[in-house]
């Protein structure tokens, strides 16, 4: 029933109706030379299209895009609606062209105003689209013919789009309600006939056109299902290029394409031949010409962006030098043929007529930064183009990476033991169906439930666990997996746990990845903090199996909520990590800093040693030269009562100390003599040589009289 879909079938129903002769109000300047005109010339006045002749140009540029990718498989037929239906070709590919569609389209002419609108409908022509559905194309019958006794899976299906000036929504549903009566009878007729085909899936497409200016009588609907064999939307647009781009965007929700943008177009200038300009042009062409850039989740590093309908988005390529050999061929991935959005604009012209000259050009990515990735090439095959997808990352004519060597060369840890292991713990093994299963399970419903069990949390790259790289996890890994545990399985979990207390205890070092940190890493009750957070992590995945299971998270969150005496004690040793990791920083500039305040510690307790009494009795002084040193009056050296330099009281300074230290025990010794009797802080030598002699001694050394 899947060998034909909807759009292998596409029926297009205009309306031929004297309403469709009114004009869409959207000007056409027909005088653009406005510079070159003489003096007296009157210019031409503007004209508008009629509402038919925006509707007949619209659908051909759909015919015309349909036919330029899909040639063969995917057939129009083309039905004009008046007081009676004209078919202006049938399903044979001999039909299937713009030129013939054209031609009969001609031979219609437009339509006629003066007409009676009573004897003109579009039902005619809706009524002949279904019978046309039902009618058996060549590609159809070829299959019919090959499978034979299996015709009936051959399925018919199609797609029926209809242009007309609706009434109002109520007018809508009435056509709607034609089309499903007359898909029930055609398929009555089809049943007993070999030359019809009963219809499966219909889908009805109803624009409704009005002119500019206008206000329109019929809302948009999104597609909904009428009946089993009919699904429905309406599209109310209004005539000119806003149709055009309605229809440009239904042809690529249709047919699965997708828009690409060529940009830095070269082209010589048509007055000025010595200059160039850049030009870009749009292209349409199967999606899958950008499947490699959904796959790797480049698409927005393409140059993704979107246009002014803002439903559509085109990936933007930029033109590289062209080349005439094609031994990038080699390397290409997919082929796609193309078709331009505007195919009468000079740059698409001129783009295309290079291409069918036998020229290629490569496209490249565009990108900020880093070299250039070239991931598409333009060439022509027997007079068609195509857009071609050359492999950017490793050619598919190589022999495919190692695991080893890593995605792309950027990750090389990953866990390629433990996945081995993973492997061999979930074989598959040939089993009959009817052996024993307890929960009553397939064999493979069972192994796909094993499977959804291990892969919960399995992390790929050694640096992204910890869990996983201690050996002292492995008996709760292995068994918090399993769909139901024992009582013995629940106390081996739990004595997993409480070993991990105790390594935290002990502070022992875990396995933490230092990939991408400085220095040592994280401190170490960081380390266990995270280590916690994964195991807690992986056990809440399969907390909610078993009664067990929770238990298992219940001790967890048990041993992970401490005393208050241990989180002091957690904090001494922090403080104690930082001291050691400033002393591996700082070197000896540390151990001398300590020795300074070893001393200044020092000085301050032997300053406190000082006795603070103020009435300490002091030794009668004796004159004799060998009696003992008097004993002054000590002061207080409070360090309360010290003042700054600056006058303010504080702390004492290490020099303050030392100054008050040396005073003190200059009290100690009797004053120099010398110092006693001096004048002016200067004791005057050889007092008695004046009186001796009567001479005068002054300070040169001179004597005088």
């Amino acid at each position: 029933m899947k060998m034909f879909s909807v759009a292998h079938k596409t029926v297009f129903v205009v309306d031929h109706c004297p309403y469709m002769a009114e004009s869409s109000r959207q000007q056409v300047e027909c005088d653009v030379l406005t510079k070159s005109r003489g003096q007296g010339v009157i210019p031409l006045a503007p004209v508008s299209k009629s509402l038919w002749t925006c509707a007949v140009e619209c659908s051909m540029e759909y015919c015309r895009i349909l036919y330029d990718i899909y040639p063969l498989d995917k057939l129009i037929n083309y039905i004009v609606s008046d007081s009676e239906f004209h078919l202006l070709n049938s399903w044979k590919r001999d039909c299937q062209s713009t030129h013939e569609l054209m031609s009969s389209l001609a031979a219609v002419g437009p339509p006629n105003p003066c007409e009676d609108p009573e004897c003109c409908s579009i039902l005619h022509g809706l009524v002949a689209a279904v019978e046309s559905l039902c009618k058996i194309t060549e590609l159809q019958h070829e299959k019919r013919i090959a499978l034979m006794d299996m015709a009936e899976r051959v399925a018919n299906r199609g797609r029926i789009i209809c242009l007309t000036n609706a009434k109002s929504d109520t007018h809508v549903r009435m056509l709607e309600d034609c089309i499903q009566e007359t898909i029930l009878e055609q398929n009555k007729l089809a049943a007993g006939s070999d030359r019809l085909m009963a219809i499966q899936q219909c889908e009805l497409v109803l624009i409704h056109i009005y002119p500019q200016g206008d206000d329109t009588l019929v809302s948009d609907r999104p597609k909904k299902e009428v009946s089993p064999l009919l699904t429905s939307e309406v599209h109310s647009v209004r005539a000119g290029r806003h149709l055009a781009t309605k229809l440009n965007i239904l042809v690529q929700q249709h047919f699965d394409l997708a828009s690409t943008t060529i940009t830095n177009i070269p082209m010589k200038e048509e007055q000025h031949a010595n200059t160039s300009a850049n030009y870009d042009v749009e292209l349409l062409h199967h999606k899958d010409a950008h499947m490699e850039f959904i796959k790797s989740g480049d698409l927005h590093m393409a140059g993704t962006s979107t246009r002014e309908n803002g439903l559509k988005e085109t990936v933007t390529l930029k033109w590289c030098t062209p080349r005439t050999i094609s031994i990038e061929l080699h390397y290409c991935t997919g082929a796609y043929r193309i078709s331009p959005t505007d195919v009468n604009s000079r740059p698409s012209s001129c783009l295309t007529n290079f291409l069918l000259n036998g020229r290629s050009v490569l496209l490249e990515q565009p990108r900020k930064s880093g070299s250039k990735i070239i991931s598409h090439m333009l060439s022509s095959h027997g007079g068609e183009i195509f857009l071609h997808v050359l492999n950017s990352n490793r050619s598919t004519l190589e022999d495919p990476p190692s695991i080893s060597e890593g995605c792309g060369g950027r990750v090389t840890d990953y866990r390629i033991t433990d996945f081995g292991e993973f492997m061999k713990e979930n074989r598959l093994t040939p089993v009959s169906e009817a052996s024993h299963h307890p929960a009553g399970k397939l064999p493979a419903e069972r192994a796909k439930a094993q499977l959804e069990r291990h892969t919960r949390y399995w992390p790929m790259i050694i640096s992204q666990t910890t869990i996983f790289n201690m050996q002292a996890v492995v008996p709760l890994a292995s068994l918090i997996v399993k769909e139901a545990l024992t009582e013995d399985d629940v106390l081996t979990c739990q004595k997993t746990v409480y070993n991990l207390v105790d390594m935290e205890r002990k502070n022992d070092p875990l396995p933490i990845s230092t990939v991408g940190s400085r220095g040592k890493g994280p401190k170490r009750d960081e380390q266990y903090r995270i280590m916690w957070n994964e195991l807690e992590t992986l056990v809440k995945t399969h907390a909610g199996a078993t009664d067990r299971h929770q238990r298992v998270l219940d001790c967890i969150i048990a041993c992970r909520s401490k005393p208050p005496e241990e989180e002091e004690r957690k904090k001494r040793g922090r403080k104690r990590e930082d001291r050691e990791d400033r002393a591996d920083k700082n070197g000896g500039k540390d151990v001398e800093d300590k020795s300074w305040k070893d001393a200044e510690r020092r000085v301050v307790d032997m300053a406190k040693s000082v006795p603070d009494k103020e009435d300490q009795e002091s030794e009668v002084i004796k004159d004799s030269p060998d009696s003992p040193e008097p004993l002054i009056k000590k002061p207080r050296l409070a360090t309360d009562e010290v003042e700054s330099p600056e006058g303010a009281k504080g702390p004492i300074s290490l020099l303050s100390l030392w100054t008050n230290r040396i005073t003190a025990k200059s009290r100690k010794r009797r004053e120099f003599i010398g110092r006693a009797r001096s004048v002016n802080s200067k004791f005057e030598l050889y007092q008695h040589l004046k009186d001796e002699n009567g001479m005068d001694v002054h300070e040169n050394g001179k004597a005088s009289r």
